[in-house]
């Protein structure tokens, strides 16, 4: 049962990472809901850099899918693992930004927790 509600936990991790991703083609202001303050998003070197980071967070989140489809829960807990240093980091760049400190702790932190606890459980079962 564990390793079921952890497996769709991972999976809504995959499509928020995959939507997160798409939304920045289709909406770069988006990008101040990162947390940093003064981000400009009418900039064309920053749409390029936004438009780097979409790819990336899209290919996390089909890397989820793919180990969800076909990798052991322990592999998928790993990955996990391994993962949610992506939000504590996120969290340490709009924190050092000044950042406001409810996506610090609300977005980043939270996410970074739920990764962590997804990953416990997948480890442990």
């Amino acid at each position: 049962m564990l390793i079921n509600v952890a497996n769709v936990l991972a999976g809504l991790i995959g499509a928020g990472i995959i939507f997160v991703g798409a939304r920045a083609f289709w909406a770069p202001r988006a990008a101040v809901d990162f947390g940093i303050p003064g981000t400009p998003t009418e900039d064309r070197n920053f749409q390029a850099w936004l438009t780097v980071k979409a790819v990336r967070d899209i290919a996390s989140g089909v890397f989820l899918f793919i180990l969800l489809a076909g990798a052991t829960s322990h592999l998928l807990g790993w990955f996990m693992l391994a993962a949610t240093g992506i939000p504590v980091g996120d969290a340490l760049i709009v924190r050092r930004s000044n950042g406001p400190k409810a996506a610090v702790y609300g977005i980043h932190g939270g996410t970074a927790v739920v990764m962590l606890a997804i990953s416990v459980l997948l480890l442990v079962a």
